[in-house]
């Protein structure tokens, strides 16, 4: 059983809850994730939309393969995991991932990325991103489950043919925006 990011295109609002909660959760000096705004065609028209980025958790990690100090390992349901105390800061990693996950830390001179709240998962509980999500634009899914989640590419985010990440998308649908009624 392989985890991965779900994020409905026409659900998030770019309020960057999600940016918060990882940098609250992570203890870092900066977020692990990036909410941006991309235009694209959808059927013919222009529509705004945002994405929310982290670690895709990739089938192929360029990050697993360029790392001279072996400092990525991948846990068996997918997490794309990275020991620190091996990294050298050579930055490798973060020139070969093309949706730039793993940052660089000034202050400890290594890199950092996402590693989907691992902790969290491991005690059933969603990743703090997920949770924060106020419009429940993202989701943790199981890739087996979420088969019928074809959109795996929309205009502003990398190629996705060579490192095949496990992100799943809902395309952003023409003149759709969804605003949270309780």
């Amino acid at each position: 059983m392989g985890l991965g990011f779900f994020l409905d295109l026409n659900r998030c609002l770019g309020c960057r809850a999600c940016e918060g909660a990882c940098q609250n959760w992570k203890g870092q000096g900066f977020s692990l994730r990036r909410v941006q705004a991309f235009t694209g065609q959808v059927k013919g028209r222009w529509q705004e939309y945002y994405l929310s980025l982290a670690c895709n958790h990739c089938e192929n990690p360029e990050c697993f393969r360029v790392c001279p100090e072996r400092t990525y390992n991948k846990r068996r349901d997918g997490i794309v995991l990275h020991n620190s105390g091996r990294c050298n800061g050579c930055n490798r990693c973060l020139r070969a991932c093309p949706f730039a996950a793993p940052r660089y830390n000034l202050a400890t001179g290594k890199v950092a990325k996402c590693d989907l709240c691992v902790e969290r998962i491991d005690n059933g509980l969603a990743p703090a991103c997920v949770e924060a999500c106020p419009v429940k634009a993202l989701q943790v899914l199981s890739l087996e489950a979420g088969r019928e989640l074809q959109e795996r590419w929309v205009p502003g985010l990398a190629d996705v043919n060579i490192t095949r990440p496990t992100l799943r998308l809902k395309a952003p649908e023409v003149g759709v925006r969804f605003f949270l009624v309780d």
